[in-house]
């Protein structure tokens, strides 16, 4: 039982941190947000990897780094975060800081992200087909079956 109650009180202050951050975010308190989020992050919690990921995409608080972002946002799209997810559809679709976009990428994690419940995913799936040929998105069809299976296997 105390394990119990150790376990809820680390989570229900792992989400106070993330608030905390949120906040120091919205004040412009970029740094003091970082050193909120990165023991959450450390920890695994998608929410912090994605706040990080947003702090290395925009420059806030850190030097833009836009394959630190890319990896921060990755790190929480394979836990399932839908907004993260939808990042990393954007990476893939225009090709920032890779060497070159790649449609079918970005068509799988914008569909699991419109599966995990991101309102603004389905609005980049239809841009993102736009440029895609038939190939192509059969390809992205094989991955988000592969994904989808074990990251919604309940949807």
């Amino acid at each position: 039982m105390r394990i119990l109650i150790a376990l809820l009180l680390s989570t229900t202050a792992g989400f106070a941190d993330i608030e905390n951050a949120r906040d120091l975010m919205e004040s412009d308190k970029f740094e003091q947000a970082y050193a909120e989020l990165v023991p959450a992050a450390k920890a695994g919690n998608a929410d912090a990897e994605e706040l990080i990921g947003i702090m290395y995409a925009m420059g806030l608080g850190v030097e833009r780094d836009d394959m630190r972002a890319f990896e921060w946002y990755l790190r929480s799209s394979m836990k399932g975060h839908p907004g993260s997810q939808s990042a990393v559809g954007w990476y893939y679709e225009v090709g920032r800081g890779m060497p070159s976009p790649d449609l079918t990428r970005a068509y799988m994690w914008y569909t699991l992200s419109a599966i995990g419940g991101d309102p603004d995913a389905a609005i980049s799936l239809e841009e993102v087909v736009k440029k895609m040929t038939p190939e192509m998105i059969d390809k992205a069809h094989v991955l988000v079956t592969d994904y989808k299976g074990w990251m919604y296997p309940f949807k």
